[in-house]
């Protein structure tokens, strides 16, 4: 049954944020707050947490999973990008936006996309989420929270408590998210002199990106 930590969305208990820590560190799949919605998360060099976090989503391996960052420089670390990326990357960061871009090696094959060789990178605005990053001291492998078969992504941590408490082994409840998950950016396409395509429309306002 997952464990539930309740943490004050302002302020969020050290001491809680080490036993979350904790649970990812030995594998645990857990349910995390974000700036859009809630979202399914694990430790990245995990390869059973990874199938488990998309046996939860009953999704693929095409399906791009995302990379949870705390800043531009871990970005940097993980996918490859340039001038003109980075400057768009600026721009629209922390905020609830996820931009898909070409992995380095520091991510592992059976993460990225397949075919593509590219992985969702996005670095949250959220207080909780960021402590939590930060005691983590790495990257976090996530993918939007949602029923199976349902389009619209888990906002309340109770519900989530509910439904998911024999599939997850925490969730880290900091009161009540948005309802939108994030705005999908791929960057690319302007690696080869393309523009970025607008993958999917969600909280955050693409019109930021010239979108």
């Amino acid at each position: 049954m997952a464990q539930y930590f309740e943490l004050h969305p302002d302020n969020p208990q050290p001491r809680l944020l080490k036993q979350a820590v904790a649970i990812i560190a030995k594998g645990g799949v857990v349910a995390v707050p974000s700036d859009s919605s809630y979202a399914i998360a694990c430790h990245l060099d995990d390869k059973a947490a990874a199938d488990r976090l998309r046996q939860i989503r009953h999704v693929d391996d095409k399906h791009h999973l995302t990379l949870l960052c705390r800043d531009l420089s871990e970005v940097a670390n993980y996918a490859r990008v340039d001038n003109k990326q980075y400057r768009l990357l600026k721009s629209a960061t922390p905020g609830p936006f996820t931009f898909i871009l070409e992995a380095t090696r520091e991510v592992p094959r059976r993460v990225s996309h397949p075919q593509r060789k590219t992985i969702g990178l996005r670095v949250p605005d959220h207080r909780t989420l960021q402590a939590l990053l930060e005691m983590h001291g790495a990257p976090l492998l996530a993918t939007t929270l949602m029923e199976p078969g349902a389009g619209e992504a888990l906002n309340d941590p109770e519900r989530i408590r509910d439904r998911f408490q024999h599939q997850l082994d925490a969730v880290i409840g900091a009161g009540p998210c948005p309802d939108q998950p994030t705005t999908v950016i791929d960057l690319v396409p302007m690696g080869t002199g393309g523009d970025a395509v607008l993958v999917r429309r969600g909280r955050g306002d693409p019109a930021i990106l010239g979108l």
